[in-house]
Formats: structure tokens, C-alpha cells, sequence
């Protein structure tokens, strides 16, 4: 940052979606409001491939060594972990976020889930004095996250300036592909156990030793138990006072679904918010999504079934 600049007194977050469609456009939408906000003392993180970083290191000259840079492949490897990075980024602080995720090798389910973080973005940082520019080049892009980008974002910029997004719907609202529909069964071979509030430590031995005898990777094992032990433990003290948790292989993962018969879903965006330092609630679908791959929720005839997915290898 720029030295000897009045500090930030009250805003909230400016969530923009810039179309461009040109290495030179990218610049020309990226430069000035880099330098604008430099100037503004804000603190600017830019996001995006190797080879567009240096483009823009070379047109801002000496202004470079004032921005921090990330690689997009580094930075999105999991939506719900680069949520919680731009909370503590932009944590107190004014800034300008450029970002650009690698849309490159993505499977469907990870293209749906960049899509809905890019939604929940708008409520998890809506306190933050940030300006993010969350970039998307045509010719790369995935049709479907060009479509939402229009619903995810309040607000467009193109060449001629910043425009409200009649589409934009609020991520509490917002309905991806079969987020309403059933889960699936669960596969063959799954295996059924039901636990009570005196039975969590049993619990989570049972996890990891089903886990290990799977092939999990022991790195991930530690993650799969304190998942499901904070789930279940919402069970017990939230719920019903007991439940069940399901455990299978699919397509090199492990799923392990807890079904609570007396829970219920107050909060319309469960588990993506950081809880409050001082909150006594709200860490465990947090954490969960914080080291699962995908948290998938439903509530049917007064169940409540959370399924955790975890990677088997790292």
C-alpha cells in the first residue's frame, strides 16, 4: 500500500462481474482501478493465471510491488477454503480483490460449487470494505458459470462503467441444479451405525477405523473424524439427542451421511458463513466444509441428513 492515506471509516462489499473478452480488455478494466485503488490506500489482491499476472505486473510498472498476487490453481482448489481466505484477507481492512478462478479440468460438480461460492461470497463478506472484481474471460469460461455470473453478481462492469444486474438473485435464494432433489442411496456395501451423546468417542473411532481399512489417505482420516464428530455432536445437543451415520465408498471417496431425526435447517445458508468469534454455535458445518470436498444437506419428513464427502488420497 501507498504510505500516508486516511483510513477506512464505513462500506460494505462492492461485488462486480467484468465480461471481457481480450488480453488487452482484462487491462484495460484491471489497471486503472489497480492504481485508483492504490491510490485509495486500500490493499489489492489480484487472482488469476501465471501469464496474466505478469501482463499486469509489466503495465503497472512500479505499482506492481504494491500488489499481492496469487495463481487462481492454488488459490481455488476448494471454494469453501478460499471463502474463508478472503474473510481473513479483507478482515479490517479496505481493499480491491481482482479475481479469476481456472475453470480448466473442472468437473461438474466443481464448476457448480464455484458457482454457488460466487454466490454466497455476497453475504459471507457483505460487511467487508472490499471491492471485488471477480473476472471472466469468454473464451474460457464455462457456459454455465457465464450464465450465473449475471445472478451472482449485483453489480457488471464493462467498457462503459458499473451497472446494476437485473438478474441478480440473493444467495439465499439461489437454486443450483438438483439442490431440492434426493440423495441418492447410499452404495453397496455401506455400513450403518447409531450413536447417543455417551457413544461419540465410539463414534469416532468406528470412522477412522472404517477409514483406514478403506485405503484413506491417514491425513484425511483426522479430517473425516472431526467432521463427523462435530456433526453428531449437533445431533445430540441440537437434535434429537442421538442418530445414525452411514458409510460407504464411491468413485474414490468416502461418504459418511449423518441422519439426525430431530433436526431442522433455521439457517438458509448453512455451514458457508464464519461463525463469530464469540458465537458458541455455528463451527460445526463450518469446519466441515472447511475439510470436506462437498457438504450436501436435506431435510425430509422432519430428517435431517448431512453427507460429508472426502477424497480417499490427497
Amino acid at each position: 500500500m501507498r504510505p500516508e492515506r486516511a483510513r477506512f471509516d464505513g462500506e460494505g462489499l462492492r461485488h462486480v462481474g467484468v465480461p471481457y473478452d481480450s488480453d488487452e480488455s482484462f487491462l484495460d478494466l484491471t489497471v486503472p482501478r489497480v492504481r485508483a485503488a492504490l491510490d485509495e490506500d486500500r490493499r489489492v489482491l489480484v487472482i488469476t493465471g501465471a501469464a496474466r499476472l505478469a501482463l499486469l505486473a509489466d503495465a503497472l510498472g512500479d505499482d506492481a510491488g504494491h500488489v499481492d498476487t496469487r495463481v487462481s490453481t492454488a488459490w481455488y482448489g476448494h471454494p469453501y477454503r478460499t471463502l474463508a481466505a478472503y474473510h481473513d484477507y479483507t478482515r479490517g481492512r479496505r481493499t480491491l480483490v481482482i479475481a479469476e478462478p481456472s475453470w480448466e479440468g473442472l468437473s461438474r460438480r466443481e464448476i457448480t460449487e464455484l458457482i454457488r461460492y460466487e454466490s454466497v461470497v455476497n453475504a459471507a463478506l457483505s460487511a467487508a470494505s472490499a471491492v471485488m472484481l471477480c473476472m471472466y474471460d469468454l473464451r474460457e469460461v464455462p457456459p454455465a458459470a457465464l450464465d450465473y455470473h449475471e445472478v451472482n453478481h449485483p453489480l457488471l462492469l464493462g467498457v462503459d462503467g458499473e451497472a446494476t444486474s437485473t438478474r441478480f438473485i440473493p444467495p439465499h435464494q439461489l437454486v443450483l441444479n438438483d439442490d431440492h432433489a434426493p440423495l441418492p442411496e447410499p452404495g453397496p456395501g455401506a455400513v450403518t451405525i447409531r450413536f447417543t451423546g455417551r457413544e461419540l468417542r465410539w463414534l469416532r473411532q468406528s470412522v477412522g477405523e472404517y477409514a483406514r481399512a478403506a485405503g484413506m489417505d491417514r491425513n484425511l482420516i483426522t479430517s473425516l473424524v472431526i467432521s463427523v464428530s462435530e456433526i453428531a455432536a449437533n445431533s445430540i445437543e441440537h437434535g434429537a439427542g442421538y442418530g445414525t451415520i452411514t458409510m460407504w465408498e464411491n468413485n474414490g471417496e468416502l461418504i459418511c451421511e449423518i441422519a439426525d431425526p430431530g433436526g431442522s435447517l433455521d439457517d438458509p445458508l448453512p455451514g458457508y458463513i464464519p461463525p463469530e468469534p464469540e458465537s458458541p454455535r455455528g463451527y460445526g458445518l463450518w469446519i466441515s466444509r472447511q475439510l470436506c470436498d462437498l457438504v450436501e444437506l436435506r431435510t425430509e419428513g422432519g430428517l435431517l441428513r448431512v453427507r460429508l464427502h472426502l477424497s480417499m488420497q490427497s
